[in-house]
């Protein structure tokens, strides 16, 4: 099976918790040198004082503890002095069986339904993420609602980059063509002229109507003037009343337009609204209607002009979601952070939110850890197991070996301790 290493955390290039467990072993290491030169150089002295008995027997236990630990702690990573000892380097010969033990551990004691629904039954999910969402930041800390707001501003204009504008744009609009496809368009429109008119709401779009058609006659008087001239007898057009017909005509025009304007209950404004009526219900019961609504909108799908409208559209939209995701001063930020912030006030405020909220997590969880667990479980032995020898005991050995450590120099200061005992009472015996 293929192995790789994997590269320790580090800070500037440098093993943290490696360079840590170095430090302390290299602390262990003199503590034991040190042992050794004082047994050495009070073995001479024990006939001078008796004081020295008890320096020479501190050192001289000091050093058997030392070494007898610092074999038991180098066993579990090497050989020690890189002989084939048996039943040392145990962590590297033993690997893919830390690997099964781990991943059964992660199993039965973090990944069973029941273990994952007891633990997320105490837990108020809901109320914390509100309390983490309402927070106000104190001195000298990013607000966490900026933080998710720019990074998910920072993802969509990302994502909105990364995408071919063009066949982004193409799938929007065949999205929205089949959804408008589907969609019926004339029993909807005849619903919503029944709703407008029912509520009186259709008065300002028939006054609308008039003011345009009012300043389209007012614009176009030299062609209906032109016209009114074709239409009249030569006789007429000799004599020159012509103008005054036109005149007439134009005059009455706009009278008529400034009547039904300022008369809520004009003759023509009542025809104006039974003709919207009708078209009310013609657009909703009439197969005709509805069939001419029908093709109309099928070619207003099908028109390229359309398709290229659509296109423009879309990029403008594109771009300018794009520049208010990247500027911190737009309003889309802000909009975000007040959302989230309220959002966090209803998760502390409402009980029967968070109930639901929880309930969902923790139906989410379980079902996690029962559909994925295995998965998870597997990930875990087979990484282990495709670690190397080396890397695993790096891994390992920067983790708890700067505690080993301890116990060298903890056995170091025991052994000194029992030997000084020792010779305490050989002394007096």
């Amino acid at each position: 099976m293929a192995t790789r290493s994997i590269r320790p955390l580090t800070l500037g290039g440098q093993p943290l918790t490696v360079d840590r467990a170095k430090r302390m072993r290299w602390t262990a290491t003199g503590m034991l040198a040190a042992m050794a030169v004082v047994f050495i150089a009070t073995h001479g002295l024990v006939a001078v004082h008796p004081a020295w008995g008890y320096v020479n027997a501190f050192a001289e236990a000091a050093m058997v503890g030392g070494l007898a630990d610092w074999f038991a702690v180098t066993a579990l990573f090497r050989h020690p002095l890189g002989l084939p000892i048996p039943h040392t380097a145990i962590i590297p010969e033993n690997k893919d069986r830390i690997a099964e033990t781990m991943a059964a551990f992660l199993r039965e004691n973090f990944l069973t339904p029941a273990v994952v629904a007891r633990r997320m039954s105490g837990m108020n999910v809901a109320k914390a993420a509100g309390e983490f969402l309402a927070a106000s930041p104190e001195r000298g800390q990013i607000d966490a609602r900026s933080r998710i707001t720019s990074g998910a501003a920072e993802l969509l204009a990302e994502v909105l980059e990364s995408l071919d504008p063009d066949r982004l744009g193409n799938q929007v609009r065949s999205g929205l063509a089949g959804q408008l496809a589907k969609l019926d368009i004339a029993p909807l429109a005849g619903r919503m002229i029944e709703t407008t008119m029912a509520d009186k709401r259709h008065q300002p779009l028939i006054d609308g109507f008039v003011r345009w058609a009012g300043l389209t006659i007012e614009d176009n008087e030299d062609t209906l003037r032109d016209i009114i001239h074709q239409r009249v007898a030569g006789v007429l057009r000799w004599a020159g009343i012509d103008k005054t017909i036109s005149s007439s005509v134009l005059d009455g025009l706009y009278k008529l337009l400034a009547e039904v304007l300022v008369n809520p209950d004009h003759p023509l404004r009542g025809k104006i609204e039974e003709g919207l009526s009708k078209l009310g219900q013609d657009l909703q019961h009439d197969p005709e209607t509805r069939a001419k609504v029908e093709d109309m909108k099928r070619d207003l799908i099908a028109n390229p002009a359309v398709a290229v409208w659509w296109t423009g559209v879309w990029e403008r939209i594109r771009r300018s979601l794009i520049t208010r995701a990247r500027d911190p001063e737009s309003s889309m930020g802000e909009d975000m952070r007040n959302m989230l912030a309220e959002l966090g006030q209803a998760l502390q405020a409402d009980e029967r939110l968070q109930l639901q909220i929880n309930r969902f997590a923790r139906r989410t969880a379980v079902g996690v850890a029962t559909r994925y667990g295995d998965q998870i479980v597997r990930l875990v032995s087979e990484t282990v197991k495709r670690w190397d020898a080396r890397t695993i005991t790096d891994r390992v050995e920067g983790a708890v070996g700067r505690d080993l450590q301890f116990i060298r120099i903890n056995g170091t200061l025991v052994g000194g301790l029992v030997g000084m005992t020792l010779h305490f009472i050989t002394s007096v015996l």
